[in-house]
């Protein structure tokens, strides 16, 4: 399975009363595959606030992004918790949706042994034929997946990629090295892909390629075509808007920032549920500078 190289965590729209918003989902999937060529989307991921979803809410948004996409792009179901049970009950039912493969997180805040997460990881992969992509973010999980760990899940016929979202390059680098060829190492963090890619990852599992898809786009394919000057050209002129989509005022939690520029691109999807607050208007501001410039 190839779910391409510039993967889209989708945010989940919402209406005015926080409820998902059906409707504008299924124009925000148009809109990420026809205007901003993502190859593939993540649907509940963090980024698509996953902890504040009922099973009932992702069951459904994984359904309607099956339904909307049509083969045009993949569909990667977020399914992954700190409950193996749950984790491998929610990946069958994405299963039978018809997604095309699932993510599944580390367990967080449980902070299990490299053998728990090895088994975790096992016990789900193993319970579904669906492609699977293991996700490494030692910061929001406060556990790091090590390159034994990945390498030794990576033989695993259905273990398939990583998305890796920390700026450990040796990390990065055990795992190219000792990887099968056919496994795909992402970047999961915008700022990181030009420089991971450099060291043997893929692609990007992306949140401003929600706004800036085109552009992120270019700047791989020119890295794999081989013109790594236009590569580190387009991360240069990037990286304020990188950087600035996890860097506003007080660190603005993600999908925050996101969110609200999508709505200056004329895609309104709503607010955030708590815990997570709407951007102040300085923050805004701050987001509206971004692309101004």
């Amino acid at each position: 399975m190839d779910f391409g190289r510039v993967i889209t965590a989708m945010v989940t729209p919402f209406d005015s009363e926080l409820r998902v918003d059906r409707n504008q989902a299924r124009k925000l999937i148009d809109y990420l595959i026809e205007e901003q060529k993502s190859d593939s989307l993540v649907i509940c991921g963090t980024t698509g606030e996953s902890p504040t979803l009922t099973e009932e809410e992702k069951l459904d948004l994984f359904s309607i992004a099956v339904e909307q996409a049509k083969g045009r792009c993949k569909i990667i179901a977020g399914t992954g918790s700190y409950d193996t049970a749950h984790t491998i009950h929610l990946t069958q039912e994405a299963e039978k949706i018809g997604v095309d493969g699932v993510l599944l997180v580390a367990p967080y805040y449980n902070r299990p042994s490299q053998d728990g997460l090895y088994e975790h990881f096992k016990a789900a992969a193993q319970s579904t034929r669906l492609p699977v992509m293991l996700y490494n973010i030692p910061s929001r999980t406060g556990v790091t997946v090590s390159a034994a760990t990945t390498l030794k899940l990576a033989e695993l016929p259905n273990v398939v990629a990583s998305k890796e979202a920390h700026a450990d390059f040796d990390l990065i680098s055990e795992l190219t090295a000792g990887a099968p060829e056919s496994f795909r190492i992402y970047s999961g963090d915008d700022i990181l892909t030009l420089p991971m890619m450099s060291v043997g990852a893929y692609g990007v599992v992306s949140v401003a390629s929600h706004v800036i898809g085109q552009e992120i786009q270019q700047m791989v394919r020119a890295y794999v075509s081989g013109d790594v000057r236009a590569a580190a050209e387009w991360h240069a002129k990037l990286r304020p808007i990188f950087h600035g989509m996890f860097n506003c005022p007080h660190r603005v939690p993600n999908p925050v920032p996101i969110k609200y520029a999508l709505g200056l691109h004329g895609m309104p999807v709503g607010g955030v549920r708590l815990p997570l607050v709407p951007a102040t208007e300085a923050e805004g501001q701050f987001i509206r500078n971004l692309f101004q410039k």
